[in-house]
């Protein structure tokens, strides 16, 4: 089936999802705006956006393809195509602010025109008992950078990179909180800043790494229930068991803190419970920590599991999208393209929901990055791709054959 023509190239397409008037909206409130002459906000937001659906290696290869391409790049709401240097400095000076601002708007208005968008990508570790709650899941990816080049990021001795830290709703798939620092900033120092906007009953599951006692005990006050392992070096006292131990639980008890600082910034109990839990083909024993003492040890296990779907996540954004090769060197420029990849991820997956795609999103990132300047339409494009039709019907008996003039004996 040949795919159905349209007006407008794949592109335009995809860059109409942002709300129009955003860009020039957020451009004026983070004063790029001021530093604007003939590359427009807009401009640089649509160039940023094709470097990543385009996986472009460079500013060159930018440039040069769309000032290739520039005809038709003026039916993207007036977009230009960038000189060398423009874009170079726009990356440089520009505020990147606008492009983490651009991300959560445009996220805002998808979800809010469209409720269900993301609610049928549900993480398939998702525990089955815990479908009508909302877990957060917490963890940090590190991008690694040039480290002569880039010494705002410098974070080993021959090693420069930045991190993101994320909070991820396993049950839309989707971001609902990020924020990009130089990586020597350690992960226990921005957990109050991403779980901030936790609610009561709301659970969230996060590596050791994030183990801060006095936030935990504000998590514990605020009502919302957190998972975690325990540190080696944790000090606690045991104060009774839990319930008894059994299959793969070791143990199950509840405990107190008693070193100096964890006792008094957390005085509540938590709940421990050490399991056997099977990695890289090899059972061994990990144990986690918890504020909830009512769930089975079963399942505080299953929702420690449920974190590798942030692990996915990162794996798709960084295998796929461009975050390997960088177009500037500068800390703004490194935030703009971050900003921008999550931005054209929120739009591929919404691209996904409305096609009702059923294949990965590596394969979804192929198919469009090849049709990019092609004129079709971007979901009946998708509708090629779809399931094979299901196979003849057999017949258990051959059926009569009817022929004229023909009498049966």
């Amino acid at each position: 089936m040949k795919p159905t023509r349209h007006q407008f190239t794949v592109l335009k397409q995809i860059c109409d999802l942002v709300p129009p008037h955003l860009v020039s909206k957020l451009a004026v409130e983070h004063g790029v705006e001021e530093k604007t002459r003939s590359f427009t906000p807009w401009s640089h937001t649509v160039a940023l956006m094709f470097a990543q659906v385009s996986h472009a290696l460079s500013l060159n290869d930018v440039c040069d393809t769309l000032d290739n391409h520039s005809g038709v790049l003026t039916t993207v709401r007036h977009a230009s195509p960038p000189s060398r240097n423009g874009f170079s400095n726009a990356n440089r000076e520009r505020n990147a602010d606008m492009a983490e601002a651009l991300f959560w708007k445009t996220l805002e208005d998808l979800q809010g025109r469209f409720p269900l968008f993301g609610m049928g990508r549900r993480y398939v570790g998702f525990p089955r008992r815990f479908r009508k709650r909302v877990i957060n899941v917490i963890d940090s990816t590190t991008i690694k950078l040039v480290a002569n080049c880039m010494d705002w990021a410098k974070h080993r001795r021959r090693k420069a990179a930045a991190k993101c830290h994320m909070r991820l709703n396993l049950e839309t798939f989707l971001p609902s909180f990020a924020v990009v620092k130089s990586a020597n900033s350690h992960d226990a120092k921005e957990a109050r800043g991403v779980c901030a906007g936790i609610k009561a009953g709301e659970i969230v599951v996060f590596d050791k790494a994030y183990v801060d006692f006095a936030h935990l005990g504000e998590l514990d006050d605020r009502g919302v229930f957190w998972v975690s392992r325990a540190k080696t070096n944790m000090q606690y006292e045991v104060v009774r068991e839990h319930s008894p131990a059994g299959g793969n639980i070791r143990r199950d008890v509840v405990v107190r803190l008693t070193g100096n600082r964890a006792g008094k910034a957390y005085a509540n109990g938590l709940r421990l419970v050490t399991a056997d839990v099977e990695v890289n083909g090899k059972m061994i024993a990990l144990t986690f920590i918890t504020n909830n003492f009512s769930w089975a040890a079963s399942s505080v296990g299953d929702l420690y599991k449920a974190r590798w779907g942030i692990e996915v996540f990162f794996k798709q954004i960084k295998q796929t999208l461009q975050l390997g090769d960088f177009l500037g060197h500068n800390e703004n420029a490194v935030r703009w393209q971050i900003w921008t990849a999550l931005l054209v991820y929120v739009l591929l997956r919404f691209i996904a929901y409305m096609g009702k795609w059923t294949h990965s999103f590596a394969r979804l990132f192929t198919v469009l990055r090849g049709t990019l300047w092609e004129c079709l339409d971007l979901f009946k494009l998708l509708d090629r791709y779809g399931t094979a039709s299901p196979p003849p019907r057999c017949c258990a008996a051959p059926e009569q054959a009817y022929l004229p003039g023909l009498r049966l004996c």
